[in-house]
């Protein structure tokens, strides 16, 4: 692992970046055809893999209750029967009525009158409601609310600690803080890096036995 030096940072994201997406292409992220389903999936991919959540989502869609208006009203146990492949099924149904009941208790239901704060506002308004961490609040201002607030999870961690632009042990804010203070404020650039890096800790950058060799980033070790 080499030390990287603070000037460097900024012209280091960017060669990272551009790897990756000249290896990987466009990742086409967060899946979703609404703003709505987008922010469920955030909420339910809360410690468990993707393709569990698109199960749970499945089952969502083929009872029609991906619109704020018919999750307010279903009960709760019924839509805890439904996410249950996203797993900790009983936990996310109270989170996602969380979210729900504060968007009807607040705009009436609306996203759209939600998403007119500034992004700073929406954070600490999201980040207020039970079961929404720094992650998933990000995931949803991003991605659903269409401001480039940069979005980090374990394999950005995992990722710039082995690069050696961070410290194993830096929290949340402080790895986020790399990315907003070093690269231009990009819907379109956050959008794909936080994919790519996604794409990147699944297929190489593991937790054990990391694929260093094939690695579109080996050249930077």
């Amino acid at each position: 692992m080499r030390a990287l030096k603070k000037k460097d940072i900024p012209s280091s994201l960017l060669d990272f970046y551009n790897s990756l997406f000249k290896s990987f292409g466009p990742q086409g992220w967060w899946p979703g055809d609404t703003r709505f389903e987008i922010i469920i999936g955030a909420i339910l991919t809360q410690n468990t893999a993707w393709t569990n959540v698109e199960k749970a989502i499945k089952n969502l869609k083929a009872k029609g209750l991906l619109t704020p208006e018919k999750m307010h009203r279903i009960e709760h146990t019924e839509l805890a029967g439904l996410i249950r492949p996203a797993g900790y099924f009983n936990i996310k149904a109270k989170r996602l009525k969380h979210f729900i009941n504060h968007l009807f208790d607040n705009y009436n239901g609306s996203l759209e009158r939600l998403f007119r704060k500034n992004a700073a506002s929406l954070r600490q308004e999201l980040l207020g409601i039970n079961g929404i961490g720094p992650e998933t609040a990000d995931s949803i201002i991003l991605y659903a609310a269409s401001y480039p607030e940069f979005v980090v999870d374990a394999y950005t961690k995992r990722v710039f600690s082995r690069h050696g632009f961070v410290g194993e042990d830096i929290s949340y804010e402080e790895m986020k803080a790399v990315f907003m203070d070093n690269l231009p404020k990009d819907l379109t650039m956050f959008n794909e890096y936080h994919a790519l890096i996604v794409r990147l800790g699944k297929d190489y950058c593991k937790t054990k036995k990391p694929l260093c060799e094939q690695c579109p980033l080996s050249r930077f070790l």
